[in-house]
């Protein structure tokens, strides 16, 4: 255990001393939360009006609150994933800089190695999430505040759950990688990509039913839905007290993947959250048995 801590602190520490690695996990989250709010906050704020039924009148805060909420959740949803990966690309560089065979010619054990990379990649990402949690509430408190301390709480919960399943699947993505070139090229796609195939950059109802049905086998997607389940909870809520109709309130729920729905059967709240669970478990034994079964290959 004490070998442990002592590879967790120094993984860590390596991480935030590359200047490279940690400005670019920390500085993505704020950078898409300065596009959102800059490029896209106008499209939602029209998009949401001109989805409003002809006679509705909603005050601009509750507007400004409904599309803040769905901007931090999209940035959230997606960050938990990509600085999982940026944090964990220190497996990869001891493989390129041959630091690994230095580490491994000691009385090191192989799984205390493997699982410093896990832990530390959970802090780090963890430490820079949280942070990125804090500065997404507080522009969300400078356009329209509705979101409660329970509702804070349970994102948080969300956030943690995200980034342990980010960890996992970057810890068995990456250990597969073993060039600077390998590691760029999977950082590139998961940057790119994982924003669309969990719904953060375009809520999935706006795909084709087909794909829709593919990505709702993806357990990212309802970590994105919990995220805006919790993000967006108040501003329903002011909704119903405003005098939405109830049939509304849940279309406009149904458009922002508040609700998600496998093959036309809604998905609750704690079957999201037991498959995300699961997911969880699954990758991390699956990374637990692939370092094991290289161990024995080396022995």
């Amino acid at each position: 255990m004490r070998t442990l801590n002592i590879l967790i602190k120094r993984n860590i520490k390596l991480f935030f001393k590359d200047k490279g690695m940690f400005f670019t996990s920390l500085i993505t989250p704020i950078i898409l939360l300065v596009l959102y709010a800059t490029f896209l906050k106008n499209v939602y704020y029209d998009s949401f009006q001109s989805a409003l039924p002809e006679g509705f009148t909603i005050s601009n805060k509750l507007i400004n609150g409904f599309v803040g909420s769905q901007i931090i959740s999209s940035i959230l949803a997606v960050s938990c994933v990509t600085v999982s990966f940026c944090s964990n690309m220190l497996m990869v560089q001891d493989k390129a800089n041959g630091n690994i065979k230095d580490l491994t010619t000691t009385p090191l054990k192989r799984s205390s190695l493997a699982m410093s990379y896990y832990f530390a990649t959970l802090i780090s990402t963890l430490m820079i999430c949280i942070t990125a949690t804090g500065f997404c509430l507080a522009y969300v408190a400078g356009t329209g505040w509705y979101i409660s301390a329970l509702d804070i709480i349970n994102l948080v919960f969300d956030v943690i759950m995200l980034v342990m399943f980010g960890t996992a699947l970057s810890s068995i993505i990456n250990f597969f990688l073993n060039t600077q070139g390998q590691m760029s090229a999977v950082g590139t796609i998961v940057s790119s990509g994982y924003g669309f195939i969990c719904g953060a950059y375009m809520p999935i109802s706006q795909f084709s039913d087909g794909l829709q049905k593919i990505i709702s086998f993806l357990p990212g997607t309802y970590g994105t839905s919990l995220i805006r389940n919790h993000a967006m909870q108040g501003v329903f809520k002011e909704m119903s007290a405003q005098g939405f109709p109830d049939n509304i309130v849940e279309v406009i729920r149904d458009s922002v993947d508040c609700n998600l729905y496998f093959f036309d059967n809604r998905v609750q709240t704690e079957t999201m959250y037991l498959i995300l669970s699961a997911t969880i478990v699954i990758l991390v034994a699956i990374y637990i048995m692939i370092n094991i079964i290289k161990n024995r290959k080396a022995i």
